[in-house]
């Protein structure tokens, strides 16, 4: 990997039109040349008992992003130590592909949290964070050591959440909405979501 990348991580169970949405958002700002996509296997901030099978996330994450351009969907946080701490993951990265620029990518909602993540700080002074915009969040209550390292990227939010799909797959509601069609048959294939 060379050049400008964004690194773009989350749980995504499952992934839905608000991530195919914010990484689109991501690569058009032309900040960055590729997306790189990290599905967390054990998120440190999240209890992951309830958190599906690591291989059907990446498998969806797969279908859902096939086609899209400049974007690559990675497993490398699965052969990493757990619990899966962004530092870690950037400390992995730039250590092997020194050659590349990282900037770490995520929702607005995601930067109203950052102070709890893990050594922060030491994140801020590896990369500057590109940050878009959603539903419910102002960058008002945004300390200004964050701010100073954050660019804004112009994005059209897409209020959806994996919990409220989650939730309306166990319940029998409609969620095709929501997701891609590829997605949509997998979770049903698997039966993933249902009682």
């Amino acid at each position: 990997m060379t050049g400008r990348i964004g690194i773009f991580g989350g749980v995504f169970d499952p992934v839905h039109f608000g991530h195919i949405s914010i990484a689109r958002s991501f690569l058009r700002s032309k900040l960055i040349h590729h997306l790189l996509i990290l599905p967390s296997p054990s998120p440190p901030h999240k209890e992951s008992a309830g958190i599906t099978a690591f291989r059907h996330r990446l498998a969806m994450l797969k279908l859902a992003f096939e086609g899209v351009d400049n974007l690559i969907i990675s497993d490398l946080e699965s052969t990493l130590p757990s619990p899966s701490y962004t530092l870690q993951t950037l400390n992995y990265l730039q250590t092997n592909y020194p050659s590349a620029l990282f900037f770490l990518c995520m929702g607005e909602d995601s930067l109203s949290g950052f102070q709890t993540w893990y050594k922060y700080t030491e994140i801020l002074e590896k990369v500057t964070l590109i940050v878009a915009e959603r539903p419910g969040y102002t960058s008002n209550d945004i300390p200004d050591d964050l701010l100073e390292k954050s660019i804004f990227v112009e994005h059209t939010p897409v209020k959806i959440s994996s919990t409220q799909i989650r939730r309306q797959s166990k319940l029998n509601l409609q969620v095709e909405w929501a997701l891609p069609e590829s997605v949509l048959h997998y979770i049903e294939k698997h039966k993933l979501y249902s009682n």
